[in-house]
């Protein structure tokens, strides 16, 4: 965070000269201490924001990917006359812990077009569901499996 701070300023200033390297580094210092003091930073979580990109970058890949497939899925009962959706709402329970993975989970679910998530309390999730079929292994999907994932690497790094 440090070398970020220092580099806007440096993109600011619009030149490099000793002074302004130096006052630079006062400025960014000062920031850090700032936000360490009374912004509940700190250098830990940064470095477990480092570990957790890798993470959250094939997260996010895998929304993408379930998110074209439900797309097909849904596209597919649109356009057979033959297939009638059946709508569900589907009630699970989750191991996650923290408010953010649960949080996560439930809006990745709605970014998933079919499915859309109604209600969270504690570890139970209700969810309506399209057709039956898209209902089919949530509790045990992917978005969970990374999720518990994520949430073991935070508790390492917490430790």
């Amino acid at each position: 965070m440090f070398f970020l701070i220092f580099a806007v300023w440096l993109i600011l200033n619009g030149k490099v000269t000793v002074e302004i390297c130096l006052f630079g580094v006062g400025i960014s210092a000062t920031l850090i201490f700032f936000m360490c003091r009374f912004m509940d930073y700190s250098l830990k979580k940064e470095r477990l924001l480092f570990c957790l990109i890798p993470s959250l970058m094939r997260y996010f890949w895998v929304l993408i990917e379930e998110i074209v497939k439900a797309n097909m899925c849904v596209l597919k009962l649109i356009l057979s006359p033959e297939l009638q959706p059946e709508p569900a709402l589907v009630y699970f329970e989750t191991r996650l812990t923290s408010g953010t993975a649960r949080t996560l989970l439930a809006n990745s679910i709605t970014l998933t077009p079919g499915t859309i998530t109604i209600s969270v309390e504690e570890n139970q999730f209700c969810v309506h569901c399209l057709d039956k079929e898209l209902a089919e292994g949530m509790e045990n999907s992917v978005f969970v499996e990374l999720l518990e994932e994520m949430e073991g690497k935070i508790k390492k790094w917490s430790c």
